[in-house]
């Protein structure tokens, strides 16, 4: 187990501030919580060991892990561009790990010094910005390799961009040298997605059973990106597997992801249905767009876990960046409506830390900088906000990372997902479905005429009866 001090830290005291009045949070009110979660947690451990929660077992994968590895370490050296064909949770988890492990301007810089291909993450189909990732690498195809990653293979906006790329490879390489050149990442046994990999002969990766796309980051779909892009996933799966002996725990105070889930839940509770995740660090706002994902996708229901009560439930998860949206967000945080509780990212150690010089010392506006840093500065603007917003009877809290490392975003992803699990025990909801998204889908596959959508009204209907 990972030495104290190197493990990330919530830190839920801000809350317990008298300026907070009746928008703090009182031990009595966790300890009246606390034998639920723990029935929540027992439970959880239970069904974990009859085969539910299967992406518990991921950071314990170790012929998953070395299969991603043995992928990357093949491909790696003759790639010089990774497409990542993907949305949702087949392409935030990437994107996550991605920017907060590697290089800020790591697709600028050069070959050498990257160690690995250039990222490119296409989770949207928007024909500009697709097209747009065509022009930069059209003329290297025989050194792009695209990973379509799809669980189901029904996915639209993935079986989309699948169908140009395959085109452009077929005209371009032949049919051949096309098939090398990609790597689909989808359920192992079942699928459109799957069938067409066999038929085709794509090489391909499994997204294991019973794990969902918003779950599937430490699987093969946010492990082969990384791998490929040079980021070390044994540690982040070690630092999850750190964060598995802490989470089974069920005391509350001892449990940091049943503590997350505990306060977001009572402040929901409380009519701050709102839930702002703001990372003191560039690096760690992708970790935040993940978990808005994670967040709103298994907590937002209408209906209660077993499908029969009508409830409407869920936080809305929001991301905003210190100190950038200091100057564009924190105003309404501050003095709008009181139904926001904020939970910081923040990092003790910066890997490199920028000087501020001294000059000017007759000007009061820039003297007082001098002989500090980047670093400093960044973490003293996030103190100071903490205490503005509890000056406003503002509840906040902050995740405290010692450094932005793989332990330590391997730590952090396991944590948000277990609490997630048991946020939707206190919630009454089942956290692994999205029955709200399937309308959208299947109005778009009538206005596109695919086969067996042809009644709109009929989909409407049953969409009623289920709402």
């Amino acid at each position: 187990m990972a030495r104290k001090n190197q493990m990330i830290a919530l830190d839920v005291s801000p809350l317990a501030n008298r300026k907070l009045g009746k928008y703090g949070l009182t031990r009595a009110q966790l300890n009246r919580l606390a034998p639920r979660v723990k029935r929540i947690v027992t439970r959880v451990e239970r069904e974990r060991g009859d085969g539910g929660h299967r992406y518990r077992e991921l950071p314990h994968d170790r012929l998953m892990r070395q299969a991603v590895e043995e992928f990357a370490k093949a491909l790696r050296p003759k790639t010089q561009n990774l497409v990542v064909l993907g949305i949702g949770g087949s392409a935030l988890g990437a994107t996550a790990l991605h920017q907060a492990l590697n290089h800020p301007q790591y697709n600028l810089l050069s070959r050498r010094k990257r160690g690995g291909p250039r990222l490119f993450v296409m989770d949207n189909v928007d024909p500009a910005h697709f097209a747009g990732m065509l022009d930069v690498i059209k003329d290297d195809l025989p050194g792009t390799l695209f990973n379509v990653v799809t669980k189901s293979g029904e996915t639209t906006e993935c079986l989309s961009q699948f169908l140009v790329v395959r085109n452009l490879l077929t005209r371009r390489l032949g049919r051949e040298e096309a098939k090398r050149r990609i790597v689909v990442t989808t359920d192992s046994h079942s699928g459109t997605m799957r069938a067409i990999a066999d038929r085709e002969g794509f090489a391909s990766l499994p997204v294991p059973d019973g794990v969902g796309g918003r779950f599937s980051v430490l699987s093969a779909v946010g492990l082969f990106p990384a791998a490929m892009c040079g980021i070390d996933i044994k540690a982040v799966l070690k630092g999850a597997a750190e964060m598995d002996d802490m989470v089974r725990s069920t005391s509350l105070q001892r449990n940091p992801a049943a503590l997350f889930a505990a306060v977001n839940y009572l402040y929901y509770k409380k009519g701050l249905d709102l839930s702002v995740m703001m990372p003191y660090s560039n690096a760690l706002s992708g970790l935040a767009d993940w978990f808005r994902q994670l967040w709103a996708e298994s907590l937002g229901k209408a209906r209660n876990e077993s499908g029969g009560k009508l409830i409407s439930v869920g936080p809305t998860p929001i991301r905003a960046l210190g100190t950038t949206d200091q100057h564009s967000q924190l105003q309404l945080y501050r003095e709008g409506p009181n139904n926001k509780l904020i939970t910081f990212l923040e990092v003790s150690r910066f890997d490199k830390d920028v000087p501020i010089p001294k000059a000017y010392k007759d000007q009061p506006a820039l003297s007082y900088l001098g002989g500090t840093s980047m670093g400093k500065l960044l973490n003293t603007e996030k103190q100071a906000t903490e205490q503005a917003l509890l000056a406003s009877s503002r509840p906040c809290m902050t995740i405290r990372f010692p450094s932005v490392s793989p332990h330590a975003v391997g730590q952090f992803i396991y944590m948000l997902e277990v609490a997630t699990t048991i946020a939707a025990g206190l919630f009454g909801v089942n956290p692994y479905d999205q029955p709200g998204v399937e309308l959208g889908k299947k109005i778009t596959y009538h206005l596109l005429g695919r086969e067996g959508y042809g009644n709109i009204n009929a989909l409407m209907h049953r969409e009623r009866h289920q709402t």
